[in-house]
């Protein structure tokens, strides 16, 4: 028998549920806290970023290819079997327990740690930084760093409407004395290297987009963040450099993953509306006073 944890579907699919999910590894790990080596079996990502990310963490453990006719739990999967102790984490997003409890914790806990006993320290992404190479200063950039606005995310509901957008550039261009890039006009990240030069090379993230609230973190940068579906503590409690906006959505249960339909995108733009310049104005203004001294 293989003394090891075989960890199946750690940790999910996007880039925002890896860099925390692998925070949760790097920190039972370090804690003493599994004390069984592991290998985590994965789905392998269309995205250069994504699979940079479990690259870097090669060092936390052994990853090995979860097929993707293996990615739900309708059948036990065989790759794991032989293993000591198995932690299946397939379709985890859909877990009752997933939904609202700060992520962190969630891994934590899959990982048999209680969360509780994990300094607040440890459940920063500080596992990140060190594996990438050192940030360069970002195309249209200055000396003097500059604001990156990150207005687009993995999840419709989540957007930051062209309108508000706008609102937040002009607001910031005014104001804060340094470049403003957004990442709606810049080309995709070649790598993780790229996209942490990019993030490390600011002095104030704004952003609807967690994957980049918690690279931000990471890398030591602050943040301003913008959250509809999900309550903030549930994504930032432990970030002691970004400020959130939480806007509430009307009708929208409390963190809902996926749009049901039509409807439930156009409550979280209602809420993006219902901010209105002021309250864009306020949280911009706090943002930058933060970094700005």
């Amino acid at each position: 028998m293989d003394g090891r944890v075989a960890i199946v579907n750690g940790f999910g699919r996007t880039l925002g549920d890896g860099i925390i999910g692998l925070q949760a590894l790097h920190a039972v790990r370090a804690l003493g806290l599994l004390r069984r080596e592991a290998v985590l079996f994965r789905l392998v990502m269309p995205s250069p970023v994504i699979e940079g990310v479990y690259a870097a963490a090669a060092d936390l453990a052994e990853i090995r290819v979860l097929p993707w006719e293996d990615a739900t739990p309708a059948r036990p999967f065989a790759g794991a079997t032989g293993f000591a102790e198995v932690i299946d984490m397939r379709d985890f997003a859909f877990d009752p327990d997933f939904r609202g409890v700060a992520m962190i914790d969630y891994f934590l806990r899959r990982l048999g740690a209680d969360p509780a006993s994990v300094p607040a320290a440890w459940k920063r992404n500080t596992w990140l930084a060190p594996r990438v190479a050192a940030p360069a200063p970002a195309a249209g950039g200055a000396a003097g760093g500059y604001v990156l606005v990150c207005p687009r995310t993995a999840n419709p509901m989540r957007d930051m409407p062209e309108a508000v957008q706008a609102r937040i550039l002009a607001w910031l261009e005014r104001h804060c004395g340094v470049p403003v890039l957004t990442q709606a006009r810049l080309p995709p990240a070649a790598s993780l290297d790229a996209l942490c030069a990019l993030v490390g090379g600011a002095r104030l993230v704004v952003s609807a987009d967690t994957a980049m609230v918690h690279l931000a973190d990471a890398m030591g940068v602050a943040c301003l963040a913008f959250f509809t579906t999900h309550d903030p503590a549930w994504r930032v409690r432990d970030y002691p450099l970004c400020r959130s906006v939480h806007l509430r959505p009307e009708g929208l249960p409390p963190a809902l993953e996926f749009p049901r339909g039509a409807e439930d995108v156009a409550a979280a733009r209602a809420a993006w509306d219902a901010l209105g310049a002021d309250g864009a104005e306020t949280a911009l203004r706090g943002g930058w006073a933060a970094v700005a001294g």
